[in-house]
């Protein structure tokens, strides 16, 4: 088993590419919800010698050196406490994140640019507080002209999102894949069934 995995290894060097780790806080929590705070192998195991991190979960793969087998971290937690933001970077992402990655003109959902309220043409600045996510349809109909000129209203105002609103909103959306061993860490505080 362990020559079957060697070799389809160097023949396939990206076959392990697919076991991210979990990085939690010190307090056990995810350094980041969206995107998920995930680290390659690579970097988890060399974390791990470094005395960064402890190993919570791992996978059932191992990598091995000529004098060390490691099986491979799944889930690692900071020995050292991080602290969180204390404001959000306004990132085309966050603002699509705030916004819940929908249209605030019509609600549709997919294809998304950035409109100013108070178009730039009219004094208007790019901040937290003048810029919402729009799709193409709704950012082209209202253009260069105020809210009530377009007929347009927002589905709710824009406004800058505090470090745990956006780790909150974060949680809405899960990565594509949430490997067993990271479900109890992200969802940590959530209501248990009766």
């Amino acid at each position: 088993m362990d020559g079957d995995f060697r070799s389809s290894f160097v023949r396939d060097p990206v076959a392990l590419k697919h076991y991210p780790a979990l990085v939690l806080n010190a307090d056990y929590r995810p350094l980041s919800y969206y995107p998920l705070s995930l680290w390659p192998w690579q970097e988890a195991i060399k974390a791990v010698f470094l005395d960064r991190v402890d190993i919570v979960a791992e996978y059932d793969t191992a990598v091995h050196s000529p004098t060390t087998s490691i099986r491979i971290p799944s889930v690692v937690v900071l020995r050292d406490y991080v602290k969180p933001q204390k404001s959000v970077a306004f990132t085309r992402f966050n603002l699509f994140l705030r916004d819940e990655f929908c249209c605030q003109y019509c609600g549709a959902k997919g294809d998304l640019t950035f409109d100013h309220v108070i178009p730039r043409s009219r004094g208007g600045i790019t901040s937290w507080e003048n810029v919402v996510a729009a799709c193409g349809r709704c950012n082209l109909a209202k253009g260069s002209k105020s809210l009530r000129q377009a007929g347009m209203t927002l589905r709710k105002p824009p406004r800058r999102p505090g470090p745990e609103e956006m780790m909150n909103l974060g949680r809405k959306f899960p990565p594509n894949h949430l490997h067993d061993t990271w479900v109890d860490f992200l969802y940590w505080d959530a209501e248990l069934e009766a």
